[in-house]
């Protein structure tokens, strides 16, 4: 399997938020316009703050610039996830069981591109929810992203 810079870059990185007592939520490396980004998205219990960010921008940095693992000039962001926060791992599906998130497929599935409803859990490779008074099950296969979701 051929590893992309953002699972790359994770490894690298995850034991060097881990090591502060953080969580490595997600690894973003995306261009827009004509720079690259690395966006780290660090969490903690109670939430991350500017200290932390800074602690994990400034060692991630220096090991970056050590190792090189990156061909092109690149700003490194390091940030919280913020209130929507992406589940990528299946630790973060049992975590955030009974939360209500979003999940966006990648194609229509069931006539629709988009469900919100109560997470149920990570059930033999489907995400499933409490969707309108009914449970459904979503293959991952078919999920672009699912992200904690906030009612107002």
């Amino acid at each position: 399997m051929n590893e992309t810079m953002e699972q790359k870059i994770g490894s690298l990185v995850e034991p060097i938020v881990r090591e502060r007592g953080l969580e490595l939520v997600d690894v973003e490396y995306i261009k827009e316009g004509a720079h690259w980004y690395l966006r780290l998205f660090i969490d903690k219990d109670g939430g991350v703050d500017m200290d932390d960010c800074s602690g994990v921008s400034h060692a991630v940095s220096d090991m970056l610039d050590q190792k090189n693992p990156i061909p092109q000039a690149y700003m490194l962001e390091v940030s919280s996830p913020g209130l929507e926060r992406p589940l990528k791992k299946e630790a973060d599906f049992v975590r955030f069981q009974g939360s209500l998130v979003t999940v966006h497929t990648t194609s229509t599935f069931q006539g629709y591109k988009e469900f919100s409803g109560n997470l149920v859990g990570l059930i033999d490779d489907e995400i499933v929810l409490e969707y309108e008074d009914k449970r459904i099950a979503i293959p991952r296969n078919v999920v672009k992203k699912t992200h904690l979701s906030m009612e107002f």
